[in-house]
């Protein structure tokens, strides 16, 4: 089974169409969005209709938190923004967890541990502790820097993202992940982001790492 993995759109709305695509050309099962599909103080109806069209499992990140709060009225109050995708971000939850292949999954926006808004980089020490979580997957998001190592039995991958990229010398990258739950693989993909004709040009494995 493959599964395609995106975080951190951001509105982005071409990207995230564009990459959709690609995961179908791709062969991918199914899709899943680790959070913050849309900005604190912005909705953007056509990343929600995306997300809906092509049931992408979609869970909510700290933009989502903020917007679907107080402070985010003013932003679901827009001329623009349509009812149904109020509800649909309503209605996702803050993690998800599943079997794919036998495997046990879990996806959260940030940190399964306290504080859920604290940034897991690829050295945190909170990573030893993976095995509390009782998963062969961990996906995360949040930092918009792709990963992809192990913790015991626990598979780590965050996608990066669809938006802009926080990695050293990579603000302009875009990524998104394809796992693979037969071999544990993970692609990590790179497409341009100002090229619309050209999809996922690098196909480039990045294996788990211990």
């Amino acid at each position: 089974m493959k599964l395609g993995i995106v975080s951190d759109v951001h509105c982005q709305d071409e990207h995230l169409a564009r990459t959709i695509q690609a995961l179908i050309a791709e062969g991918v099962d199914e899709i899943l969005c680790a959070g913050d599909a849309h900005y604190e103080y912005r909705l953007s109806n056509e990343v929600a209709e995306l997300l809906q069209e092509h049931d992408v499992r979609y869970i909510q990140g700290n933009h989502e938190w903020v917007l679907m709060g107080p402070h985010g009225a003013g932003a679901r109050s827009a001329p623009h923004v349509r009812q149904a995708n109020i509800e649909h971000i309503d209605q996702a939850p803050e993690q998800i967890r599943t079997t794919v292949n036998g495997k046990s999954l879990l996806m959260i926006h940030a940190s399964p541990w306290a504080p859920k808004g604290h940034y897991l980089h690829a050295g945190d020490p909170l990573f030893e502790r993976c095995d509390e979580l009782d998963a062969d997957y961990l996906i995360i998001g949040h930092t918009h820097v792709p990963m992809v190592k192990r913790f015991g039995r626990t598979l780590v991958i965050n996608p990066g993202s669809l938006s802009f990229s926080r990695e050293a010398g990579q603000y302009g990258m875009l990524s998104y992940a394809i796992l693979d739950t037969t071999t544990d693989e993970v692609h990590m993909q790179h497409p341009p982001k100002d090229s619309p004709t050209q999809l996922a040009v690098d196909g480039s494995v990045a294996p788990a790492t211990t």
